[in-house]
């Protein structure tokens, strides 16, 4: 049994791994480690206090994923609802679907009951202001309003900046009878297109869990982990026979085609329930924790340089 994170990920970990003492299932042990985070309201990279989109409106993505059963849940784009992991779960237990999306999303999380609220906090809304100012220079910024109201499209390719603004959680379990689950949720991209939908609820860009090989979950530039299906790579290269950190290489090698620099982070374990951590940043780290151990061991991410990939 084993529970793997990414570094924000701390957070809830420790919930997970006690769910899996008690016997509890891998969905169950990834889902209320991940709620944990979204509720935590200084990562402003998922759920409540994540950073808004161009429109000052906070728009969530999550998704969750049955290793054994390879079903999945997911909702992107969702407004008004702090904890868009359980209603990805919802989604995968009581829908013929995979992915909801915006009102539909909504619509859906009401109807299973869960409580609307607002999710801007007070110090994401300051960093909403500073960013969008910040990022045209002082003679344009009187061009901001008007760019708001009318053309976003060049704000958001101003405001384009995936290796400052963007984060996501990725949880991954194995629990005792060798199922694998796996979620992630996102804020997404800061100061982004409204509707824009990253990596997080795509079932094989950021997320992806097999019981017979293995699992993923992808945090980065979203946009190249679904041109390159990052985290379903992962998987797929252990089923060819790749070792797990030869698979884990060799997907993000796949992102140099895709572009000439990018940031991407992974975290990741085999169906023996090892784990791996990967990333194209120095200095990253990810989490992990078995039921045996009193805490937590943090442990850096193995570097890849894509220059060297193409």
């Amino acid at each position: 049994m084993i529970v793997v994170s990414s570094a924000n990920g701390i957070v809830g970990i420790r919930e997970a791994v006690a769910i899996l003492r008690a016997g509890g299932s891998a969905l169950d042990a990834v889902e209320a480690a991940t709620r944990l985070v979204e509720a935590f309201p200084d990562d402003h990279t998922v759920g409540y206090g994540g950073y808004p989109n161009l429109l000052g409106e906070v728009e969530l993505d999550a998704s969750i994923m049955d290793g054994r059963t390879l079903r999945a849940g997911a909702v992107g784009a969702l407004k008004g609802y702090k904890h868009p992991i359980s209603i990805a779960r919802k989604v995968m237990e009581e829908l013929p679907h995979v992915l909801l999306v915006g009102e539909g999303a909504a619509r859906f999380a009401a109807e299973m009951g869960f409580e609307q609220e607002n999710l801007l906090t007070e110090a994401a809304a300051t960093v909403y202001q500073q960013g969008l100012s910040g990022a045209l220079p002082e003679d344009q910024r009187a061009w901001l309003n008007v760019g708001i109201s009318g053309n976003l499209a060049r704000l958001a390719r101003i405001t384009a900046d995936p290796e400052r603004a963007s984060g996501t959680v990725n949880f991954i379990a194995q629990d005792g009878d060798g199922n694998i689950a796996s979620a992630v949720s996102t804020s997404g991209w800061a100061w982004k297109y409204p509707g824009r939908v990253g990596d997080s609820p795509i079932i094989g860009a950021g997320n992806y869990a097999d019981n017979r090989y293995g699992a993923c979950g992808c945090t980065g530039w979203g946009e190249l982990a679904i041109r390159c299906s990052t985290a379903h790579s992962v998987v797929l290269y252990q089923r060819m026979g790749f070792g797990l950190e030869q698979a884990c290489r060799q997907a993000m090698s796949d992102l140099a085609a895709a572009a000439d620099t990018t940031t991407m982070n992974l975290v990741a374990i085999n169906r023996d329930g090892r784990p791996i951590g990967m990333t194209t940043v120095p200095g990253r780290t990810f989490v992990w924790m078995t039921p045996e151990m009193e805490g937590p061991v943090e442990e850096p991410r193995v570097v890849v340089d894509l220059t060297t990939s193409k």
